[in-house]
């Protein structure tokens, strides 16, 4: 899956986390803020979150791999929720950007938005042709 389809789903997983009062997410789209800018928003964040999750995110799980091995990977869990913190750390300062609120609602966030990354992570992914 490319890039820009990551951002595309990471921006849409974003948007469906906000629309959950429980996880405490918000986010503030680019000024006038109307849909345009909203969407905007939604694919740069999307963007973020992927380079932050794949430069961050690799960082931390070489240098805690022993963490992972004895959990038996559930403290990917909990580095879900922390990069999603450090991605609305990186856009605090800015007029736009990502929300979080307590860390244990962003750990559920950020457990939902690996839900939702699996499950079109299947949907678009290329299928393999056939041979004859």
């Amino acid at each position: 899956m490319g890039f820009v389809i990551r951002s595309v789903v990471n921006g849409f997983a974003l948007w469906v986390l906000s629309l959950i009062p429980l996880l405490q997410i918000s986010i503030t789209p680019f000024a006038p803020g109307r849909d345009l800018q909203l969407v905007l928003t939604l694919l740069v964040l999307g963007a973020l979150f992927g380079l932050v999750n794949s430069i961050i995110g690799t960082v931390i799980k070489v240098l805690a791999f022993p963490i992972f091995v004895l959990t038996l990977g559930l403290a990917s869990l909990l580095l879900n929720g922390i990069l999603l913190i450090v991605t609305a750390w990186i856009t605090g300062g800015w007029d736009w950007g990502l929300g979080t609120g307590a860390f244990w609602p962003a750990v559920l966030a950020g457990i939902l938005l690996s839900v939702i990354n699996w499950i079109f992570g299947i949907i678009l992914r290329p299928q393999a042709k056939k041979r004859r």
